[in-house]
């Protein structure tokens, strides 16, 4: 390096590029984007030495740069959205993307993205079809529902269905039920955007039957009911069931929508888990229109379903925001797979991912806990103690929010009580080529193991965690 120009001692991006120590990374990465790393290696050592700072003598010499560059290129083609392993303890996870994806709606997704799919097309007529017609049929299959239609998530399914059926016009709501949802999206918020009027009855703790017949008027577009899957209010409590709901709006001719959240496609209560309300139940009930999620409970990816009479659905699906909120076909791709898992609920435990992880009992993961809590300790060494302990699991995304469920996990507690080193811990299993993801509790990091399938990956991923 020249100590009167280091400037003009740097080599150029033509002569670093050409040398041998960097051929084989012209071969794996291209040479357009090799050069391109190589100049951005070149403008980081200028501003360096117009800061003043001095260079190492082989800071840009090619077998150097070559480990470099390769560091840097390869770092580029790592997506952002990683698979991680989730022992949070929460299966329905919203930062980590709720549900976990059946084997048939994978390879339902697969296939969509390799090849051109009949998305909108009739083989029968050889024409034209409608992207949501499988989705439909096996709706009505399902919760016997007139018709349906499928959206984006359930918040553009409660915006459309609101949009449709009482713009300009009042919608009658239990003052208890005007929920928010996650990122602070308020139901009056979205009442606001579909252009309706909130008309709020009752109390927050006690709607009656009366409270809405006494607020129906002239301009009442719609009597609504919004399952508060996120909360629960307890104690002197009391609301309205649908089917009461709708023998009211029945004497006015009005229609009446529910929007249940999560949404459950099957009883929960015959598997030990608490129940949740379905839609087909208020489709028995008479309810004119129902929303839920299809990435919640149902265990299929993120989908707002709209199921009801099929006046109401045409009307839907006409209307101009139809097309801003459809979905696309790898998420119909996916969501009609898991869909038909439903056709056969007995085998629906082992099938679907949501329902065999939340269905999960302690005891099937004692032996799982036994065989990794000495590879654990292993990999940790002397300074952190690995035990074995019972925990809650929760079901997460605003689903049940007060029920939890047994779980088991492994915890690490640092044996010296040495301030941060939990701390330290969770940032090295984050840090892992697949992140390991637990949580920090009563002086312990939790690794739940409801939601651990593969050990196999588990234990090589341990591997390479350093141990104190």
């Amino acid at each position: 390096m020249s100590r009167s120009n280091p400037f003009a001692a740097l080599p150029s991006v033509d002569r670093l590029s050409a040398h041998p120590a960097l051929a084989p990374l012209h071969s794996e990465f291209g040479s357009q984007s090799v050069n391109e790393a190589i100049r951005t290696a070149l403008s980081a050592a200028r501003d360096a030495l117009r800061q003043g700072a001095p260079l190492a003598e082989d800071a840009l010499q090619p077998e150097a740069l070559a480990l470099q560059l390769a560091q840097l290129l390869t770092a580029r083609r790592q997506v952002t959205m990683r698979p991680v392993f989730n022992l949070t303890g929460t299966v329905l996870h919203t930062n980590l993307g709720r549900a976990v994806q059946a084997e048939v709606a994978v390879e339902a997704v697969s296939a969509a993205m390799r090849s051109a799919v009949t998305l909108e097309y009739d083989l029968d007529g050889a024409g034209r079809g409608h992207r949501d017609h499988a989705i439909s049929s096996l709706l009505c299959t399902l919760t016997g529902a007139e018709a349906a239609c499928v959206v984006n998530n359930n918040a553009a399914a409660v915006l459309i269905m609101l949009s449709t059926v009482a713009a300009g016009r009042e919608v009658v709501v239990s003052r208890g039920e005007l929920v928010e949802i996650g990122g602070a999206f308020r139901m009056p918020d979205v009442m606001r955007q579909a252009g309706c009027r909130l008309h709020e009855v009752g109390a927050t703790n006690r709607t009656h039957l009366s409270d809405y017949r006494t607020a129906i008027g002239p301009d009442t577009a719609l009597l609504m009911k919004v399952h508060t899957s996120n909360y629960a209010i307890q104690g002197f409590t009391a609301s309205v069931g649908e089917a009461d709901l709708v023998g009211l709006a029945r004497e006015h001719g009005l229609p009446v929508a529910t929007d249940l959240g999560s949404g459950a496609l099957v009883d929960l209560s015959r598997y030990g888990l608490p129940a949740e309300p379905m839609p087909q139940a208020m489709i028995a009930a008479g309810v004119d229109l129902v929303s839920f999620s299809g990435d919640k409970l149902l265990g299929g990816p993120q989908a707002g379903l709209i199921i009801g009479r099929k006046a109401w659905i045409d009307r839907i699906q006409k209307h101009p925001l139809k097309r801003a909120l459809r979905c696309d076909k790898l998420t119909l791709a996916a969501l009609e797979a898991t869909l038909r898992l439903y056709l056969e609920p007995d085998r629906l435990a082992e099938t679907l991912p949501t329902l065999r992880l939340l269905t999960r009992s302690p005891a099937a993961m004692q032996p799982l806990a036994d065989a990794l809590r000495p590879q654990l300790a292993s990999v940790l060494g002397p300074c952190f103690a690995v035990a074995v302990e019972p925990c809650l699991s929760q079901i997460g995304s605003g689903s049940l929010p007060v029920d939890s469920l047994p779980s088991l996990a492994l915890t690490v507690a640092p044996v010296s009580g040495r301030g941060g080193a939990l701390t330290a811990l969770a940032d090295a299993l984050r840090a892992l080529p697949r992140p390991v993801l637990g949580r920090l509790a009563e002086g312990r990091l939790w690794l739940d193991l409801r939601c651990l399938e593969d050990a196999e990956a588990f234990s090589a991923n341990l591997r390479h965690l350093s141990a104190c």
